[in-house]
Parts: structure tokens; sequence; C-alpha cells
């Protein structure tokens, strides 16, 4: 969140993509913490919308609010508030003057060290999510600032424990607010299309190819993908494709038919007849949309839904 410009921006990635002080390790301590009111004040308490290639985090709000902009959808931010950030995900917020809290932010290698696969923790934190901020949570951020303030023995050791902590209960609490308590435990080879996914669907290969960098059938890939999502293996990189696209359509200048060869489209055509499908509007009418205020429909089949928490 409130960070410098990365060195790590790439040819495609027209998003601004930021890291911590601009450092090329993304993250140079095991945990970073530090109140909402320590950058945000330096710029007016907005952060325009940027993204993090590796990063994941928290936003506890303890008082104050204002509102915050994920992925083009804009939810409000209230007291007691605690806000799952994805590497990934576009965001922005416009902080009310004097809002209290912490963001802490976790490197993406340290969550992927931290969980295992059969614990089912992964869905619920890659949602986008609002909750309530719990006494729990409370307690860990201000826990959590002070000993990455300090400088005592163990430190790094305690910082990764309560880190795992935090990682746990927030993932809890979304797994409750979405009503996924009981969802269907991950399966390995899920995780794994998952990172092939996010690694290859500009070049838009078939389930067929994603089957076999994994060596099982197409059948057996959607029946995992099924029981992990609710949806086929196809959906699912559909709807990574259209994530991307409704990014770059939202946050950058791009004309439509670059944006559709970013995503691997070589016909124009065919990528403004996929994006209507998949978003109930054409490509220029998304856009034209948004630069006239009003809201875009919600993606279809897995979009990004806000509710204030109860």
């Amino acid at each position: 969140m409130f960070l410098y410009i990365s060195n790590m921006r790439t040819r495609e990635d027209a998003i601004r993509t930021y890291n911590l002080f601009g450092e090329t390790a993304e993250l140079p301590d095991v945990v970073h913490c530090e109140t909402i009111e320590s950058r945000s004040r330096l710029h007016g308490w907005a952060l325009r919308p940027h993204r993090h290639a590796r990063l994941h985090q928290f936003l506890l709000i303890v008082s104050g609010g204002g509102m915050a902009e994920l992925d083009g959808c804009s939810i409000p931010l209230a007291p007691r508030m605690a806000l799952n950030i994805p590497s990934g995900i576009v965001h922005g917020f416009a902080f009310t003057p004097e809002t209290q809290g912490w963001v802490i932010t976790l490197t993406s290698d340290f969550l992927d060290e931290t969980l295992r696969a059969g614990e089912g923790l992964r869905p619920s934190l890659h949602r986008a999510q609002p909750v309530p901020l719990s006494e729990d949570l409370r307690r860990l951020g201000e826990r959590l600032l002070t000993e990455h303030a300090g400088h005592g023995f163990a430190r790094a050791q305690v910082l990764r424990s309560l880190a795992g902590v935090m990682i746990g209960l927030m993932a809890r609490a979304i797994a409750e607010e979405a009503g996924r308590a009981d969802s269907p435990r991950e399966h390995p080879l899920f995780r794994r299309f998952e990172k092939l996914v996010e690694q290859q669907f500009r070049r838009r290969p078939g389930i067929a190819d994603y089957a076999a960098q994994l060596a099982i059938s197409p059948t057996h890939l959607n029946r995992i993908v099924r029981q992990a999502t609710g949806r086929s293996a196809s959906r699912v990189v559909a709807d990574r494709m259209l994530r991307e696209a409704r990014r770059l359509l939202t946050y950058t200048d791009l004309p439509v038919a670059q944006v559709g060869y970013e995503l691997g489209f070589s016909d124009p055509a065919h990528f403004s007849r996929v994006f209507a499908r998949g978003t109930g509007l054409a490509p220029r009418e998304f856009r034209r949309r948004l630069q006239r205020g009003g809201n875009a429909p919600p993606q279809r089949n897995g979009a990004l839904a806000f509710a204030p928490p109860r």
C-alpha cells in the first residue's frame, strides 16, 4: 500500500506496480507493519490505484474510514473493519483524515511457506474481502506494530508467528463472512493449476495444455477445479483473463485492440465478443460508462462482490 514506485514494472504491466521502499527484494523484513497514518498523511490521505505483484496486505481500521477501490469496485471503509488485499489486486484509498489502524504486509513467498495445501485457507485469502475487525485482530495488529518497531531478541521468529496467527484469523473471518467455512478442502493440484493460470493466461493455452502440464487428463482437472471453486477449469481461466481486461480498461489508456493483444487475442473483434459475453458490455461501452462516472456491471461468474461487514 503506501509505497514508492517499484523498479519491477514489466512491459505488459501498464498498471503501476509498487514495492515497499523501492527494494528489489520487495520486502526487506520478515513482515512489515505500520500505521495507516504514517504514510497516508504524507499523500493527503489518498493513495492512487496500484497493485503489488508479490505482496499480500491486511488493512485494519480501528477508527475513521473513507473509501477503497478494489479492481474497479468502490466499497466504504468504516471503523472496526479489516480488509484482505491479495497480491495482484488493483487497490487505492481515500481515507478520512486522522483514520487510525494498521497495514500489515507479507510477501507471497511467506504465504506459500506458511500455508498448507490441505488446510483450505488459500481460497479465502484469494478474495479481496472486507470483514469485521474482531478484538483478537485488533490486539494482534497492535502487537505486530510494537514487535516490528522493536529490536528484541528473536524478533523475526515472533513476527513470523504473529503473522501466521493473523493469516489464520483473517482466513477464518473471510470464510465466515462469505459463508464458506465448510468449503471443500483444497487439492494440491488445484494450487498448481492456479499458479499455471497466473503465469500463462495471457498466452491463452487450452485446458488440455494445462492438464498436460499437470500430467492429468482434462476431465480430472475439471473435477478438481469444480470441487475447489464450483466452476469449470475453463471458466476459472476465462475469469482471470476478464479480471485483467477490466483492470487494463479501467486503469490504463491502452486502446481496446491493444488490451486484447496484451491478453493473447490476435483479433480485436474476438476479444470484444469474449469480453461482452463475460461482462455484459462491450469493452468500449464498459470504458465509456466508467469515464461518465457510471457503474459498470459486476463481472459475471466469479466477480468481486463487496458488502459492508455485519
